[in-house]
Formats: structure tokens, C-alpha cells, sequence
């Protein structure tokens, strides 16, 4: 069993590779150099895997790029896999987020962009298509850009149904039924405390991921506070106590523990960096009504942050864990996040990690 980690970093990409362990790990790259990589993901679905990255090159703008060789070879689309229909009058500003679909949609691929907007494309992330029930949506004019940007930086599509839920910086969470029309907000519960009212969207939901139980129980990390849902975003329940700050912009689920979580909190609002300088992960087994602080191995004097998409989980047993930082570190953790060992040090701003297995 080789695991497998892409780095996408503000200057290139990197791949690092562990041997049946997860704890020694071979750091390969950079690939892409010089060329930002916000968003990444690897698709195990396909013969051979496929490594996606959306990234930024700088005079000639945003694309997706992909490998079919674990980096050895780069592949585009000549016309450029994401572009904004003429009608739009928009540009495309770079892509957020690239989410393989399920099993049974092996050449789907979606695409969460800025500005706000969601892409669908049936040929393995080689071109997208405007997925227009969501661009044309009445809210969409009055959705603000977070302080990153304005973007569709989660997606979530169901394994049973053909519903998809996304979030975005700063309209909130919705969900489609059909991944296409019907669109509607689903924010009941979820504090937006720059707005003197609750409102109906335009809370600015950092990170959003789904418990391994079951599909309508989610955990969101926000602009300020943690919350879960478990009715499919019908309404919310803050589940931030006994975190040391509820600010922090990742969250991420095991795929095979239900209730099983983890957060990595920042103190907000401005200063954005761990609680006392230690960087550490916080976990809950028990669906966000206790946490603990794992992280043995990580830093203390880390005045560093974790990104959104700089935070993910692997699909093995006992789950691994995987945190890369602004300061250009990774660590992972191969026993659910109560030690971590580094992987790599001394890169490029981390942006995205993404970790698969294979075999």
C-alpha cells in the first residue's frame, strides 16, 4: 500500500509518497514551479489515478491541469478547461476546489471557483460547464466576498442521491437536489455576527464535511464558531464548547467513524494564528459534544496558520490525519491525529492537501 500526499503550495506542487506506514515519507517535486496551486485532488476512481490542480499562472491566468503519472507528465485543455460563458460578462479568478465525484460518476468532477460559482464536468476534469442554476440564482449578486475572496470552496456531493451541497465565503451553505436547480440556502442556525439579525445566507462558512453515518449530519467550521447539523443543513447546533477559540477555517470528517471530527482553532478574529502560539488539532468522537487537543509532534511557537483546504483525512484505518501550515510544513498522523511526525518543511505557503491510498 503506497499513501499518497499532493501539496499544493503559492509556488508549485510537491507529492510525497509513505510506504505501508504513514510515517516515513519521500518528498517529490516541485512540480508545476512557480505556478500557484490553490485547489488539488487526487481521483482514485480511474485504472490509473489522476491528480487534479487548479492552478494560478500568474500572466496567463487560472486553469485545472492534470497527471495521469503521479506527476511525471502535465496535461491541459488547449482552450482552457474553466471558462465563463459569454453571457456572463465574468471572468474565471481561480478555482477554489476540485471534487471527484462518486464511484458511481467516475468521470465527474466538480469545480467550486471564484467568483462564486460551481462547474460540472463529465470528462475527468478535463473541461467544465457552467452549472447554471446556481450562477443564475436570485442571491447571487448580494453573496460578498470573504476575506480570501469571494468563492464556492465546498463540495459535498451525496453517495445515495444525486444531491450536492456546497458553501462559499460569504453566502453560506446550499443544497441542490439534483446537483443543477433548486438551490436553496440552508443556514438556519449558523451566527453571521457581522449582521445585527440571523439572516438567511450570507454567513461565511469557512469548511464544511459530512460524518461517516450518515450523509444529512455535517459539521461546519465559520467565520466565528463550530456547528453541526442533522437534518441536512435544516438547522444548526453550535457544538464549540470546550474549544479553545471557535475560530479556524478547516474541518474535516472521518469517512468511516461517524461522530468523528477534527478542528484545528485559530484565534480570531485578525491575529489568526493557534491559541498561544501551539499548533494542535482538536477531535471529537462523539459528534461535537466533547473535544480533546491531540497532536503530539506538532509545534509549540508556531505562530503559523491552517488554511481551509490545507487539512484533510485519508480513507485508511485507523484514519490519517494531515495538516500543512503557512509556514511551509506538513505533518501527518497516522493514528487519528494523537501523534504526527513531519513530512515536509521549508515549502511555499501551504494551500491544499489532499491525501489517497493506493494500491
Amino acid at each position: 500500500m503506497t499513501d499518497l500526499l499532493a501539496i499544493g503550495t503559492r509556488k508549485g506542487l510537491f507529492l510525497a509518497r509513505s510506504e505501508d506506514d504513514r510515517h516515513t515519507w519521500t518528498v517529490g517535486g516541485p512540480h508545476l514551479l512557480a505556478q500557484e496551486v490553490a485547489a488539488v485532488s487526487i481521483d482514485t476512481r480511474r485504472r490509473r489515478p489522476r491528480v487534479l490542480a487548479g492552478i494560478q499562472y500568474g500572466h496567463w491566468g487560472p486553469s485545472v491541469v492534470w497527471s495521469d503519472d503521479l506527476g511525471g507528465t502535465w496535461e491541459e485543455n488547449d482552450s482552457g478547461a474553466v471558462h465563463f460563458p459569454e453571457d456572463t460578462g465574468a471572468a474565471l479568478a481561480r478555482v477554489w476546489q476540485l471534487r471527484p465525484d462518486t464511484a458511481e460518476r467516475p468521470d465527474v468532477v466538480w469545480a467550486g471557483c471564484e467568483p462564486h460559482s460551481l462547474w460540472r464536468s463529465t470528462d475527468g476534469g478535463c473541461s467544465f460547464s457552467l452549472v447554471r442554476g446556481l450562477w443564475d440564482h436570485p442571491h447571487r449578486p448580494t453573496w460578498e466576498p470573504g476575506g480570501g475572496g469571494g468563492a464556492v470552496h465546498t463540495i459535498l456531493p451525496d453517495p445515495a442521491t444525486d444531491r450536492v451541497t456546497v458553501a462559499m465565503s460569504a453566502g453560506g451553505v446550499y443544497v441542490s437536489p439534483d446537483g443543477a436547480t433548486g438551490w436553496e440556502p440552508r443556514n438556519r442556525g449558523i451566527s453571521a455576527s457581522f449582521l445585527p439579525e440571523p439572516p438567511e445566507y450570507g454567513q461565511c462558512v469557512h469548511k464544511v464535511a459530512v460524518d461517516a453515518g450518515d450523509p444529512a449530519r455535517m459539521y461546519a467550521q465559520n467565520h466565528f464558531g463550530v456547528f453541526r447539523t442533522d437534518d441536512g443543513g435544516g438547522s444548526w447546533t453550535s457544538i464549540a464548547e470546550g474549544l479553545p477559540a471557535d475560530f479556524g477555517f478547516p474541518i474535516a470528517a472521518s469517512p468511516s467513524v461517524p461522530g468523528t471530527a477534527w478542528v484545528v482553532p485559530l484565534v480570531a478574529d485578525m491575529q489568526r494564528v493557534p491559541p498561544d502560539g501551539r499548533l494542535r488539532v482538536h477531535r471529537t468522537r462523539d459528534a461535537g459534544e466533547t473535544w480533546t487537543e491531540v497532536g503530539k509532534g506538532l509545534p509549540d511557537a508556531a505562530w503559523t496558520s491552517v488554511l481551509r483546504d490545507a487539512f484533510c483525512v485519508d480513507d485508511g484505518r485507523p484514519t490519517g490525519v494531515y495538516v500543512g501550515t503557512r509556514d511551509g510544513c506538513v505533518y501527518a498522523s497516522a493514528d487519528e491525529g494523537d501523534t504526527f511526525t513531519l513530512v515536509a518543511d521549508h515549502l511555499p505557503d501551504v494551500l491544499a492537501v489532499r491525501a489517497a491510498r493506493l494500491p
